[in-house]
């Protein structure tokens, strides 16, 4: 499944990403990584961005990003 798809308030496991070097390297920096837990906590009407809370920060990414991470839902501890 891919974020995009991952219902509000779901806590998600972060499997990979569906870009090349660019796009993993930018994930990185926003500091989104496999492995990682996330939280969905809002998505923006009218094809707006998803707010996600990863390692206690919230991140906003843009839907086309959101359907190139990979995920699976799960529970995780820090959530």
């Amino acid at each position: 499944m891919v974020l995009l798809n991952a219902p509000i308030g779901a806590t998600v496991k972060i499997l990979s990403f569906k870009g090349g070097i660019g796009f993993e390297k930018k994930m990185r920096q926003l500091g989104l990584m496999p492995g990682d837990c996330a939280r969905i906590l809002r998505m923006a009407p009218f094809e707006g961005p998803l707010l996600v809370e990863v390692r206690g920060r919230e991140v906003a990414l843009g839907r086309g990003v959101a359907s190139k991470i990979l995920i699976e839902e799960q529970e995780c501890a820090s959530h």
